[in-house]
């Protein structure tokens, strides 16, 4: 399994973080004086600060004024509350708009997005990096030794709105960025493959932005989704460079939004370039598994923090705001869910944002304290989440212990999976692994979310779940932990193109193909509301392939469908004794439980306890104690199998931990 790190830098709170997003520039002096009074009360002991307060400390053009910060930062020390403080370059102001409408980023058909949006800016653009850096420049040479901040916060969901420009502007740089990467336009054509349809270069300037109506080259779309993501990357980088000059001791981050992927931007490659990996995420209201969401999403970021902690930036006290539909969290599930990021290796609870806004686009998103105020149901759970955290201190010393599974995801895959006309068109990247997480976490089985070019030793499986991109190295590293003696699953579409979009040939799933001892020579998608049988019950819908098992033991085959009697999944025994399962079509229900049940065995991994069914148990440890969160997602009371104190309660168990219907329990055990 990968290596165990805890954070390498200071942690910007004592014990738990616990707190969110503030912004109390929308407010007067005396809603401030009460903020000050509730955020103690709740037990809040970290906010984010001046993300988006651009135009406060520049309100015209080169006119800085930093009293308000000043004034927020010394108030905040005053009550014992840290500063995660925001560089503001996501909220660019209008005055900045009115003199360089060119910083606008531009659509697909080259039109600019209206000012007053989010990240409104070019990622690309010079005259909007040289405005950036100056007021971070300002304000870092400002604030610098100032006892409340605790951290940096670069900007704000860095290509939540502008991910993806085709500007004029845009266009050079990717030009740029191709011929870095190529080093001549003979490199390009043949990696792309343009001498389909004709559509070959000449030379780097007829290159353009995959912008416009048409049907555009695979490898084209992914290397721009690349560049976009690079572009980014570069203002998080200058950004930093400014901060880190001026407070060096300070970590710095920014914040992701990590969900099933493919990611807005590779935040997997910009990882590596934070002191500490934050995220925000918000589950889906009418999703029944939201909290399995919460799983998949912090085994993920678990994996980018290479087993240490992180930080949960940002989440929902109750309905966010932009869904057709915004449900408020059900009783309980506002803690559920906070414990359930801490379960899976945070060590944060923040939200967006404190206090309910009376306007702007986001007025009716939950917040901490409710629009109602105080004297809320809502509030009273805020307060009550506060004093549980307050008792989990020693939990920042330890990380999340026991993953046997290693799942590998990348978001180079799902931009080449989206990059081109597919057997299925816009096919949703990561639902055939979310399906198996989810089959997991019901068996109480933790898994590591991480990149293909993760270390797998001490893994007891490795997933492949529809890694539609894989390169040589990943392939090699899959084949030599099975050679090794380990148990490999490949999925369905996995290994199907080389990293610059292009078909392995020779049948599929042609990276992995010969490992698996089957090759495939025909996809067979299922038609949306149809399925097939396998011919030992199992169920199965969304796609089958036309497979021969050249070297590989039959473990099902199709019974019915135009594939009958055709393997659906196989296994090859290597001599090592390794084994590399092939599944080639969705397992739905029954079958899919029952399937990962002989995985597990094959593999000889266990769950983290014996629980009831509904109740999740994940474990974080240090190196002398370790604790048990016992999580019941179901409307009945449920146990689990340990023994130990209940940190929440005080309660002391033998070998039986009773959980509540709805309820949480974090077990120091024997």
């Amino acid at each position: 399994m990968t290596e165990k790190n805890l954070t390498p830098v200071a942690w910007p709170s004592d014990g738990i973080a616990f707190g969110g997003d503030y912004n109390p520039e929308q407010w007067s002096a005396e809603t401030v004086r009460e903020d000050m009074k509730l955020m103690r009360e709740a037990g809040v002991n970290l906010v984010t600060l001046g993300v988006f307060s651009w135009v406060v400390y520049e309100p015209t053009e080169g006119r800085f004024d930093f009293s308000w910060l000043d004034g927020m930062l010394d108030l905040l020390h005053e009550n014992g509350i840290r500063v995660d403080l925001g560089t503001p370059t996501a909220a660019v102001p209008m005055w900045l708009h009115r003199l360089h409408p060119e910083i606008l980023p531009q659509d697909t058909l080259g039109h600019p997005l209206a000012p007053g949006g989010r990240l409104g800016f070019c990622p690309s653009s010079p005259i909007y990096r040289r405005f950036a850096l100056r007021v971070v420049e300002r304000l870092a040479e400002h604030v610098a030794g100032h006892p409340a901040i605790a951290m940096w916060h670069i900007s704000n969901e860095l290509g939540g709105g502008n991910a993806r420009c085709h500007c004029p502007v845009s266009t050079e740089h990717f030009q740029r960025w191709v011929q870095r990467k190529y080093g001549s336009i003979e490199a390009v054509n043949a990696a792309w493959g343009m001498t389909f349809w004709g559509n070959s270069y000449s030379s780097f300037e007829e290159i353009v932005t995959p912008g416009g109506i048409t049907a555009h080259n695979p490898g084209h779309l992914l290397d721009f989704e690349r560049f976009s993501s690079d572009a980014l990357l570069e203002q998080y980088r200058a950004e930093r460079q400014v901060l880190k000059r001026h407070t060096p001791a300070l970590p710095v981050t920014t914040n992701f939004m990590v969900g099933m992927g493919p990611d807005v931007v590779d935040y997997t490659r910009w990882a590596p370039e934070m002191d500490i990996v934050a995220n925000d995420h918000y589950t889906y209201g009418l999703d029944p598994l939201r909290h399995q969401d919460i799983a998949f999403s912090g085994d993920r970021m678990r994996g980018m923090s290479d087993g240490g902690p992180w930080m949960l930036m940002e989440h929902a006290a109750s309905a966010p705001s932009w869904h057709p539909i915004n449900l408020a969290k059900k009783p309980g599930e506002l803690t559920r869910h906070a414990f359930a990021h801490l379960a899976r290796g945070s060590n944060s609870v923040m939200y967006f944002q404190w206090r309910a806004s009376k306007s702007g686009t986001e007025q009716f998103h939950s917040a901490m304290l409710p629009h109602a105020g105080s004297d809320t149901r809502a509030f009273a759970s805020i307060q009550q989440l506060g004093s549980q955290l307050a008792r989990l201190g020693a939990l920042t010393d330890t990380i999340v212990t026991g993953a046997q599974v290693a799942f590998l995801h990348d978001n180079e895959a799902g931009w080449a999976l989206r990059s081109g006309l597919k057997p299925i068109n816009n096919p949703p990247y990561a639902a055939t692994a979310r399906a198996l997480h989810n089959a997991l976490f019901e068996k109480n089985v933790t898994v590591d979310v991480v990149a293909p070019w993760a270390p797998l030793h001490g893994y007891a499986l490795v997933v492949v779940p529809g890694l539609f991109l894989a390169s040589d190295e990943t392939a090699q590293a899959v084949t030599d932990y099975a050679k090794a003696g380990g148990t490999v699953l490949i999925t369905w579409f996995s290994g199907i193109v080389d990293p610059s979009n292009t078909v392995r040939t020779g049948g599929y799933p042609g990276a992995f193909r010969e490992l698996l001892g089957a090759r495939g020579e025909e996809f067979v998608p299922l038609a949306e509301g149809t399925s097939v049988t396998l011919d030992n019950g199992w169920r199965a819908e969304r796609w089958s392939e036309l497979v021969h098992a050249d070297s590989a033991d039959v473990i099902a085959r199709y019974a019915d469908g135009d594939l009958a009697g055709f393997p659906a999944i196989t296994r090859r025994t290597l001599p090592s004794g390794g084994a590399a399962w092939y599944l080639s079509t969705d397992l739905v229900g029954d079958g899919l439980r029952e399937f990962t049940e002989h995985l597990l065995a094959d593999a000889g991994v266990r769950s983290v306890c014996a629980t009831s069914a509904g109740v999740e148990a994940v474990r974080r440890a240090s190196d002398t104690t370790s604790y048990l969160f016992l999580i019941n997602h179901g409307e009945a009371e449920g146990w689990a199998e340990a023994s130990g104190t209940d940190l929440l309660t005080g309660t002391r168990h033998e070998s039986r931990v009773t959980v509540p219907a709805g309820g949480v329990a974090v077990v120091q055990e024997v």
